[in-house]
């Protein structure tokens, strides 16, 4: 091999590592390749574990018959034997003729792909009416199956890492919701505790309005403690989707004015402006959409107290689009895509109560309504969640 052509590959191979999906990296392996080693079509099986058949991964036809390029069915015998095997493979027509149409006199040459210590693929070429296969046609189809192997091999690594990310942070993730829900159970327990064992004592006399400031603390603390108690219990129904709902239809807005008064009964300075266009019926579980509209009020409460809240509604297409917005501190963008993730808070709210189970809740409902809930946020600016739901189908 001459200098020229290992310069050649050096280039193609540093192109090809730069592409980062697997796609985009064949293409660019195949193409390059292509003016060395022709070839119509190209196709990749890969054995799938689960199914215990075989998957084609890539496909693709350059030259004649590239009408048939997503149609990889015709080698699908041959990779099972090259898997079976670990050898490579030369098929050649039956029948040989210039008078015969190109199409029926299929070459193909298949190579095993090894990936990590098995080889669980096959890399098939195929050329229309020759010509045969050489001895430098096997050797460049050969360097070919090693760099596909290398880059299944390492979009598998990527995906293997990414999971394990993923497992990584949700275990981190429920030991933070360990010790934040300990915490957050010990103190109304510890207010209940304290404030009913003052009752009780026998050497000291309450007066009635004291009797009435305790009482009053220990039913909130009661209320708080229930709530943390049936977050809990909701969460692990949703996740296992054995929460059940009501479907009807109903008026989302009202809805939602209905909800703003329950907690202006509660916060009454609460400042609330409606932005809502007149909008037609949704087919939802009332209770578990004013859960929604109720977490997204108690978030805006602790995260950006004193904030006005604008509340919007419009029709798009045939869903109803409701816009939630404070103008608080904002989140940073880096917090945004896990806001929605069972126990995740944001780093630095240490001083705001809460389990981390308010948003997930609130995706879980949206998504059992066939919707969907983003949130966008702008430092110094505000934050706001979006929700759209299906307009009812029976309309």
């Amino acid at each position: 091999m001459d200098l020229d052509t290992l310069s050649r590959l050096h280039h193609v191979f540093q192109d090809v590592q730069k592409k980062q999906d697997l796609k985009s990296a064949l293409d660019a392996l195949f193409m390059s390749m292509r003016s060395s080693f022709m070839f119509d079509n190209v196709a990749i099986y890969l054995e799938d574990l689960k199914e215990k058949g075989l998957d084609v991964v890539f496909a693709r036809a350059m030259g004649r018959g590239k009408h048939a390029e997503a149609d990889a069915a015709w080698g699908e015998i041959v990779a099972a034997d090259i898997i079976r095997s670990g050898r490579t493979a030369l098929r050649e027509p039956k029948q040989k003729s210039r008078d015969t149409n190109r199409m029926m006199q299929p070459y193909l040459i298949g190579m095993p792909l090894k990936i990590g210590s098995k080889v669980r693929g096959a890399l098939l070429f195929v050329r229309f009416g020759g010509p045969e296969y050489s001895e430098l046609d096997i050797h460049i189809a050969s360097l070919q199956a090693f760099w596909s192997a290398a880059l299944i091999e390492r979009k598998e690594l990527q995906e293997a890492r990414t999971e394990l990310d993923s497992v990584q942070r949700q275990m981190r993730l429920q030991d933070d919701f360990v010790s934040t829900i300990s915490h957050e159970l010990r103190t109304p327990l510890g207010f209940i505790k304290g404030y009913s064992t003052s009752l009780l004592r026998q050497d000291t006399t309450w007066d009635t309005e004291t009797q009435n400031e305790f009482l009053t603390i220990i039913d909130e603390e009661a209320d708080r403690l229930t709530r943390l108690i049936e977050d809990m219990l909701e969460s692990a129904r949703l996740q296992s989707k054995t929460l059940q709902f009501k479907f009807s239809p109903l008026r989302i807005d009202a809805l939602i004015r209905d909800v703003a008064t329950r907690v202006n009964t509660h916060h009454p300075n609460l400042d609330i402006k409606f932005m809502l266009e007149p909008m037609p019926p949704v087919l939802g579980d009332s209770v578990r959409l004013s859960q929604v509209f109720e977490n997204l009020f108690s978030n805006a409460i602790k995260y950006a107290p004193g904030s006005k809240i604008t509340i919007t509604s419009k029709e798009v297409g045939k869903k109803v689009r409701i816009t939630f917005g404070d103008e608080g501190d904002g989140i940073p963008e880096d917090f945004l895509p896990f806001l929605f993730e069972r126990f995740y808070r944001v780093p630095g709210e240490r001083t705001v109560t809460g389990t981390g189970l308010g948003l997930y809740i609130c995706k879980q409902i949206v998504m059992a309504h066939h919707g969907k809930i983003w949130v966008e946020s702008v430092l110094d600016e505000g934050t706001t969640f979006f929700i759209e739901l299906p307009v009812d189908p029976a309309l």
